[in-house]
């Protein structure tokens, strides 16, 4: 069999979710050709499938070697990045598959945008959970601190008991004043740190307020004939770079036909009024 034949029929293995006898295929085809790129991220589907994220990697990167324009290439690449939490690199990816498959004029669907978004998400979720850690730390750093000067201002009266006179009694009551006091302290820091965890849980900007290009929170929002709105300097780019129509609906479109969509720039300022962490989304 040639390996075109091989390829063929990983296909129909692949088809019929044999994974593994499709990659045996692939394997043969890249044995015989090693120089075609599809054949490298035909089994890095197949690895995706099967979650084996590094072999996947692997064949995506041998792929782009012989072929750094295939949009599968970069495209399978972060979505396999993205399982391994590697998500600066994985957004990397799949940012330059968008941009090739727009380029190429070739129609995706959703699918990488999708990837992108929540490659996006993982992103913004693995550094607020580093935030919550540095926050728990914090707190508990904090809550030491007050205890040990409780305790050090308790060892100091019992200490000083005997040269100020104190009864047994008086000193009890002075001790457990301090004590209220530490425990004064510590509600007013532990509810402090509350306030901030509920204001944390409900940090996330809705999709409507990011692009459909970029996937960032819009600062010029404009809405094209088709009703989709873009950031303004996100459509320009593409009516300039890759061609006069609308990257979702594919009509014909140019900058004259751009109006500013006031309402969601409204909405959008107010949501940053009450939201300022936003800006780092």
């Amino acid at each position: 069999m040639t390996d075109s034949d091989l390829k063929e029929q990983g296909n129909r293995f692949f088809t019929a979710r044999k994974y593994d006898e499709a990659i045996g295929c692939y394997s043969k085809a890249i044995i015989k050709n090693p120089y075609t790129a599809t054949y490298f991220t035909n089994r890095a589907l197949c690895y995706i499938k099967q979650k084996h994220w590094e072999n996947a990697v692997q064949d995506c990167r041998r792929a782009l070697e012989l072929d750094k324009t295939l949009v599968k290439g970069h495209y399978f690449m972060g979505l396999a990045l993205t399982e391994q939490n590697h998500h600066d690199e994985a957004i990397a990816c799949l940012k330059r598959a968008n941009e090739l498959a727009k380029d190429s004029r070739k129609n995706f669907g959703d699918d990488i945008t999708s990837a992108l978004r929540l490659a996006k998400r993982k992103r913004w979720s693995q550094l607020e959970d580093k935030r919550i850690q540095q926050e728990i730390d914090l707190q508990s750093y904090l809550n030491k601190l007050i205890r040990d000067d409780i305790e050090r201002r308790k060892d100091k009266l019992i200490e000083n008991a005997g040269e100020n006179k104190l009864s047994d009694s008086d000193c009890d009551k002075q001790i457990r004043v301090l004590e209220e006091e530490q425990d004064k302290h510590m509600a007013e820091l532990n509810d402090l740190f509350g306030q901030v965890d509920e204001r944390r849980q409900k940090r996330d900007v809705p999709d409507c307020m990011c692009g459909r290009i970029s996937f960032e929170l819009m600062r010029d929002p404009v809405i094209t004939p088709s009703g989709i709105t873009y950031d303004k300097k996100d459509i320009l780019e593409h009516l300039q770079r890759v061609g006069h129509f609308d990257p979702v609906t594919r009509t014909d479109l140019n900058q004259t036909q751009l109006i500013p969509n006031l309402s969601m720039k409204e909405v959008i300022e107010h949501y940053l009024e009450e939201n300022p962490w936003a800006e780092e989304f």
